[in-house]
C-alpha cells in the first residue's frame, strides 16, 4: 500500500472530492460489507475502470478510515467475493488529520466479472454515471465474444438490413421491438444485436428501465453494403 502526505496530497484529494461521484469515481464512508464493495469493484472493472475513495461521505466530507482493516476488506471483496478476481492498487492519504484510502481499478480484459450477493448468487455489474447497474444478457455475451479468439460470422440477410434500415430513421431500438418488426424469434433478434455490438456497428443507449441500441456514429453503412455485396 502506498502512502501519501503533504499539502500536495491534500489538494489532490480535495480536487477529486469536488468532482463528486461519477462514472469512474465512488465515495464510501466506510466498509461494513465486503460483498457490497465487490459490486463497485466489479462495475468499474467491467466498464472504464475507476476509483473508490474510502473514508469520504456522499456529501464529500472526509470521515477517515481505519486503514488496515479497510484495506483487508477491499482485498476480500476483490479476491473472494469477485469472480474472476480483480486486481487493484491502493494509496493511503492523510488529509485534515484523517486517512482516506484510494482504491484504483483498471478496466479489465477478463470481463465479465461477477460479484456474489447475500444469497450466494453471482451477478455482473457495470458502471453508468454514479450507479452500479446489473449487466444485461446482451452485455454479458458481448463481453464474452470480445475476449474470444473466435471471429464472428454474419449472414447479411434481410433481417440485418431491417435493423439497419430502421435505425437509419429512428434514434434507437430495443431487442423486443426489433424482433417484432423483423418477425424474428426474440433469441434470434438478440443474437444479431449482440454480433452488431461486438463489431461496433451498434452502441448501448441507456434508459432508466433498460438498454436500447443505436447506430455507432463511426459506422459507414454504404461501405458495409458495398463490402457485403462483393
Amino acid at each position: 500500500m502506498k502512502l501519501g502526505t503533504s499539502k500536495t496530497v491534500s489538494n489532490y484529494i480535495q480536487k477529486l472530492i469536488l468532482q463528486g461521484e461519477h462514472q469512474r469515481q465512488d465515495f464510501k464512508y466506510c466498509i461494513s460489507d465486503s460483498k457490497k464493495i465487490a459490486r463497485s469493484l466489479v462495475a468499474f472493472a467491467n466498464t472504464d475502470g475507476g476509483r473508490l475513495l474510502i473514508g469520504v461521505k456522499d456529501n464529500g466530507n472526509i470521515a477517515g478510515v481505519r486503514s488496515e482493516e479497510e484495506y483487508y476488506m477491499v482485498e476480500a471483496a476483490a479476491r473472494i467475493y469477485s469472480r474472476p478476481m480483480i486486481e487493484f492498487t491502493t494509496k493511503q492519504h492523510f488529509v485534515e488529520g484523517k486517512t482516506v484510502l484510494e482504491v484504483m481499478i483498471e478496466p479489465s480484459k477478463e470481463k465479465p466479472h461477477y460479484a456474489v450477493d447475500e444469497n450466494g448468487k453471482w451477478w455482473a455489474y457495470f458502471r453508468k454515471d454514479d450507479e452500479n447497474r446489473l449487466a444485461s444478457k446482451v452485455m454479458l455475451e458481448v463481453w464474452k465474444k470480445q475476449k474470444s479468439a473466435d471471429g464472428i460470422l454474419i449472414n447479411y440477410s434481410d433481417s440485418e438490413k431491417i435493423l439497419l434500415d430502421y435505425l437509419a430513421g429512428h434514434e434507437k431500438i430495443s431487442v423486443s421491438k426489433y424482433a417484432r418488426i423483423a418477425h424474428l424469434p426474440y433469441k434470434k433478434a438478440e443474437q444479431i444485436i449482440i454480433n452488431f455490438r461486438v463489431l461496433n456497428i451498434l452502441k448501448d443507449c441507456f434508459t432508466d428501465a433498460r438498454i436500447d441500441y443505436s447506430i455507432n456514429e463511426e459506422f459507414d453503412r454504404q461501405e458495409w453494403d458495398n463490402n457485403s455485396s462483393e
